[in-house]
């Protein structure tokens, strides 16, 4: 049985269960996290991604661990390609056994 559950995107997470119950807007933790604007814009936008830096600065500002916003990112990015599993396997070429 495969789990319909959709995938959320990181940025969401950090934006509506982070900041919004902080009261912290995008540009303030920009700020504070030294990082660029845009960069934490395009997160919370849904189109960026979670680097071990960004990781690093998230959990000593909110008091996690880097490894949950990391876990977040990669679960993400795992359950996005999952679906084309069978198109990824079809494309790899293995060697021949014995070859080589």
């Amino acid at each position: 049985m495969t789990d319909m559950t959709p995938v959320i995107h990181p940025g969401e997470i950090l934006r509506e269960e982070f900041l919004r119950p902080a009261g912290v807007d995008v540009a303030t933790l920009a700020d504070a996290l030294k990082l660029p604007r845009d960069r934490l814009m395009a997160l919370v936008g849904g189109e960026g991604s979670i680097c071990v830096d960004m990781a690093l600065r998230l959990s000593h500002y909110f008091g996690t661990s880097e490894r949950f916003w990391l876990e977040m990112q990669l679960r993400y990015d795992l359950e996005r390609v999952r679906h084309r599993r069978d198109v990824i396997a079809a494309e790899i070429r293995r060697p021949l056994s014995g070859a080589a």
